[in-house]
């Protein structure tokens, strides 16, 4: 199983360059010595045989690619708790940091204040529906009299008049009355989602105005949010790779997986539901989100975590183990071997180019081999050497076998030496 990481370079990783570097170097001297010299016969150093090579020759497959960004952690919803109305505190009616849920009471105002002046708006509706019953009635004893001209068209009038404006009144002590009805209820601060709760800010006692009304918050913690970015520079890579065929994203979308700066799995199954359509000018990034379940809690809103997207895959990638991988004094170049005009294998030195690492199990009978994915460099059926580089010259002749036999035989006089 091959899967592609971008990480950054580890402290071992800088040591095993240099060591390939002192390769190149003992490689690079060799070569110098050995021009000129006609005294090495066909076979190889002197009368020696042709050194053993471990060999794998490289074919196109297709890898999965995880990219790996540092992101972190958020509530799907967060919400501050206020209080629509001002009071005193009477009670607080949740447990600090417990779940909640939708329309639970978490605080209570004080009600009295608002309960009177709800009993006067009541008399009030009660009186403005009395006066215009009142205008109602004169009203209707007026009419019949207008018919006789027992009285005038104004008199009239002016009645109908009172009568609508008595009417305007009930309506606008009604509208009053349901306002101050609201605002009783209003004393009962309920929570808006389900969440977890937050410290109280205020205590019981204190005084709320609608100015100093924050009272708490609600984190909603499943769904959790996770937010990251890659940069701008990650993210034209990818539409590059896209573009030429190197690189094919899922078509359902990426699957994301979160886990701990240290590495632990925190949680999976996840997917992004937003992205940004613009780079960011101050972090240089595309931000980005992804949606995951965390029905157990364990994750918090605002951790550090290690966000990674699986599903892409490079149809075509040409890999080889990071050791085979030397640095050469202009660019990173592999040991191959190749025929030479006589038709036998000889090594040949070969520029490539590289991208990300690739984990293999596998190469060499190893589990948990680090390779280079070698963008350009190397064509299908190359054969790269991957071992006994002190050995070796430009040109010298080599017998390849398999990475086993090759490793069985460098370990075989050290097991001979102990065995003395």
């Amino acid at each position: 199983m091959w899967e592609l990481t971008h990480k950054n370079l580890t402290r071992k990783d800088f040591k095993l360059a240099a060591a390939a570097a002192l390769v190149l170097t003992a490689v690079l001297a060799m070569t110098a010595c050995s021009k000129g010299s006609g005294e090495q016969g066909a076979g190889g150093m002197g009368n020696m045989p042709p050194p053993q090579v471990g060999v794998v020759a490289v074919q196109p497959q297709s890898l999965p690619v995880t990219f790996e960004y540092t992101g972190q952690t958020l509530g799907s919803k967060e919400v501050e708790v206020r209080a629509r109305i001002g009071g005193i505190i009477e009670k607080r009616l949740y447990t600090e940091g417990a779940a909640v849920q939708a329309g639970q009471v978490l605080f209570e105002l004080d009600p009295k204040p608002l309960q009177a002046q709800v009993a006067a708006a009541e008399a009030d509706v009660a009186t403005a529906e009395a006066r215009a019953a009142q205008s109602t009635r004169e009203a209707a004893r007026l009419k019949p009299l207008l018919a006789d001209r027992a009285v005038s068209q104004q008199e009239y009038d002016n009645m109908v008049s009172d009568q609508q404006i008595a009417a305007a009144g009930v309506l606008s002590a009604k509208a009053h009355l349901q306002e101050l009805r609201l605002n009783l209820g209003y004393t009962k601060v309920i929570a808006p989602v389900s969440g977890m709760s937050g410290r109280a800010l205020k205590s019981e006692g204190s005084l709320v105005s609608t100015t100093d009304s924050l009272l708490t918050t609600l984190v909603q913690l499943n769904p959790l949010y996770v937010g990251f970015g890659p940069s701008e520079n990650e993210q034209n890579a990818i539409d590059r790779d896209v573009a030429n065929g190197t690189l094919q994203l899922p078509k359902s979308g990426f699957e994301v997986e979160v886990r701990g700066i240290e590495g632990g799995l925190l949680a999976k199954g996840g997917r992004i539901n937003f992205t940004d359509s613009h780079v960011n000018n101050q972090t240089g990034t595309v931000e980005m989100r992804a949606e995951l379940p965390n029905a157990n809690g364990k994750l918090k809103a605002g951790q550090f975590v290690r966000v990674a997207l699986h599903g892409a895959v490079r149809p075509t990638a040409i890999v080889v183990p990071q050791g085979a991988v030397l640095e050469g004094p202009q660019s990173k170049i592999v040991m191959t071997v190749a025929k030479d005009k006589d038709g036998k294998d000889v090594v040949a030195p070969r520029p490539v180019e590289v991208g990300e690492w690739a984990t293999l199990d596998g190469v060499g009978g190893k589990p948990g081999t680090k390779v280079w994915v070698i963008t350009k460099g190397l064509a299908a059926g190359d054969r790269v050497i991957l071992d006994n580089f002190v050995k070796l010259r430009p040109g010298a002749p080599v017998t390849p076998v398999s990475p086993e036999v090759s490793a069985a035989a460098q370990f075989a006089p050290a097991a001979q030496a102990d065995h003395k």
